[in-house]
């Protein structure tokens, strides 16, 4: 069991994965332009992953849909939300206007997935900025991380040491139902651990901070795996490994931000409820 964890392709994850929290920290606590420019960039080049994986990245749709996402954050950096839903809509009506009057140059299966990778990548992983931008939201923000990337290593260590049941074997097979298990229990432990020692600046959003963030933390740890099961299986319709190559050991943006892309927008909501 110890030899599966300290194999070279382990090594390179893991020291990517350091590097990633590293960068994750400096840009989450920095917040601010820093963040807001740091997910636009991890939007775009996740979009453009996408749109590769259906053939589409350099096509006029698919500069649409880059234009649709700078447009989106444009709003989101003028503090302009509100208009942000009719722009979704607005994107939406532009591209069935050109699939009517270039008909029929495009199917409708390329604007459905342009638009898809618009709202799938951009518009839902923009969540992390919009929770760093709350009350206290650089304590909320890291529970996005500990549901996600704090799952993700978890159900991978215990998969590796004490995985016997496949949880989805036609889409992942190497992840585990007890690796499944271990990743919620141990971004639980985590969370519960996370609100407790910053309870005073979290005793805002949450009545008991500890109980609060073990519960963001499990339920987003569930969503996560759906996450990273989507975007598997997204790769196994197009017969592709990995979104890209850009973070050594784990692919593309889409590889290591497939869970956080559901994560961000689900805990968003769950912290206004649970409030």
């Amino acid at each position: 069991m110890l030899k599966k964890l300290f194999t070279r392709a382990t090594l390179i994850r893991t020291l990517s994965s350091i590097l990633l929290v590293i960068v994750a920290l400096v840009t989450l606590i920095a917040g601010g332009n820093l963040l807001f420019a740091t997910m636009l960039a991890v939007s775009l080049i996740g979009q453009y992953e996408l749109y590769r994986v259906i053939s589409m990245q350099k096509s006029f749709l698919g500069f649409s849909g880059y234009l649709a996402t700078a447009g989106y954050y444009l709003l989101l950096f003028l503090d302009l939300h509100g208009y942000s839903m009719p722009l979704i809509l607005a994107f939406l009506i532009v591209l069935m206007a050109v699939y009517v009057f270039s008909f029929p140059r495009y199917k409708a299966g390329e604007i459905c997935h342009v638009y898809f990778g618009f709202f799938y990548v951009s518009v839902m992983i923009s969540y992390v900025y919009q929770i760093r931008e709350l009350t206290n939201g650089v304590f909320l923000v890291f529970l996005i991380f500990l549901s996600s990337w704090i799952c993700d290593t978890c159900a991978y260590l215990v998969g590796v040491m004490a995985g016997k049941h496949k949880l989805a074997p036609k889409l992942s097979p190497n992840k585990s139902i007890e690796g499944s298990i271990g990743g919620i229990v141990g971004a639980v432990l985590l969370g519960a651990l996370y609100g407790g020692v910053f309870c005073e600046n979290l005793a805002g959003a949450f009545r008991d901070p500890s109980v609060g963030c073990a519960i963001v933390c499990g339920l987003g740890a569930v969503i996560s795996q759906i996450g990273d099961l989507a975007a598997s299986g997204i790769k196994r319709n197009y017969e592709k490994k990995d979104y890209g190559h850009l973070i050594p050991g784990h692919g593309g943006i889409m590889d290591r931000f497939d869970s956080v892309i559901f994560v961000a927008p689900a805990i968003y909501f769950l912290i206004q409820y649970i409030k």
